[in-house]
């Protein structure tokens, strides 16, 4: 009960604590009507659209799926009406819901990518203001541990009958065949077969930039017959020198279905490629096992374009250059490049063995 003769506010605070609250509240520049306002806070389908034009495309590839669904079934809703409940309650949608096909692991994989695209949601929300990192529900959902890999190298004759497939099938041959030795000689991922651009060829070099993901680029060797065929390619499809150089005989630029549609018509034709779920990817890992068996593994990870950040401390002084890349293509490709001396006698040598 207050004194006599005191003034008070009904929820019991003096009149001289609401005037120090008001005068306090002036100095920092907020009014008392903005501690009732309603939340400010985006709905999905506000903040979702704005969310993709931040991504990369491969990201924004591996996570369209959920920011679609995002947009569409909460796109009423507002971010901060949404709680680590209900986030977790979709992922279990998520993982029940996951397709079970050939390379499905449970649906572990398909929940990681909704946990990420939510992330990148209220990431961006937290970024401009209008959730606070404490409140974010993002942060307090984890991401399923990954499974190891069930990749492996392929074997050679296997890896023969894939490029025959892919050489004799389908409406584009010629077309999937190139991709196909793009991805056997140089380990890139999609994304960097996709970027490849014509003015990115060094013709007199036997080099191709790649830009892949992280915003990582690398001078890749490729060898003389596969630059020979990158040239005609560009230059009989009409690729500007500045655009994407993969391409439809009708100069529409090639995307990831064209890689869905090689590896669904090569599974048709050789059945144990769609039981195991052989992807480009395992391209990569057949090309890089085969390095790192050959040449070690210095030149293996340069091969792969990896950092070097991770691996312990001796990955600092053990290193790898584009000149023994080189020289591991040439011994791969069984052809001489440019960049690389005497690679006659070693290709001489390792076919007399």
């Amino acid at each position: 009960m207050s004194a006599p003769g005191t003034a008070t506010t009904s929820a019991g605070a003096s009149a001289e604590t609401v005037a120090a609250a008001r005068l306090l509240l002036s100095q920092i520049g907020i009014a008392p009507a903005d501690l009732v306002a309603e939340s400010s806070a985006p709905t999905f389908a506000e903040v979702v659209p704005k969310v993709r034009t931040t991504l990369t495309p491969g990201t924004l590839r591996t996570y369209d799926t959920h920011l679609s669904w995002l947009k569409k079934h909460w796109h009423d809703r507002r971010l901060d009406e949404i709680s680590k409940l209900d986030l977790e309650q979709r992922a279990r949608e998520v993982q029940a819901g996951a397709r079970a096909s050939r390379a499905s692991r449970g649906g572990g994989s398909a929940v990681e990518h909704f946990v990420g695209a939510v992330r990148c949601v209220y990431r961006y929300a937290e970024d401009s203001g209008w959730v606070r990192r404490a409140d974010n529900p993002a942060r307090q959902v984890p991401k399923p541990a990954r499974q190891p890999s069930h990749r492996y190298a392929i074997p050679p004759q296997r890896l023969a009958e894939i490029c025959t497939a892919a050489a004799t099938s389908g409406d584009d041959p010629e077309l999937d065949s190139l991709v196909l030795r793009l991805h056997i000689e140089t380990a890139c991922r999609r994304g960097g077969a996709l970027a490849l651009r014509p003015h990115d060829l060094d013709e007199d070099q036997c080099l191709v930039l790649l830009r892949e993901k992280g915003q990582t680029e690398r001078w890749q060797p490729v060898s003389p017959t596969l630059m020979r065929h990158l040239l005609a390619h560009a230059r009989e499809r009409g690729a500007p020198r500045s655009g994407q150089l993969l391409r439809y005989r009708n100069g529409k630029p090639i995307g990831s279905r064209r890689y869905d549609y090689i590896w669904t018509r090569v599974g048709e034709l050789l059945p144990w490629v769609a039981i195991q779920g052989i992807s480009m990817h395992w391209l990569r890992h057949t090309t890089l096992t085969w390095v790192e068996r050959t040449f070690g593994f210095a030149v293996a990870r340069a091969y792969a374009g990896h950092d070097g950040k991770t691996g312990g401390t001796t990955v600092t002084y053990v290193k790898s250059d584009v000149l023994e890349v080189a020289a591991a293509l040439s011994i791969l490709t069984a052809e001489p490049h440019p960049l690389v001396s005497n690679v006659n006698k070693r290709i001489r040598a390792i076919h007399s063995m």
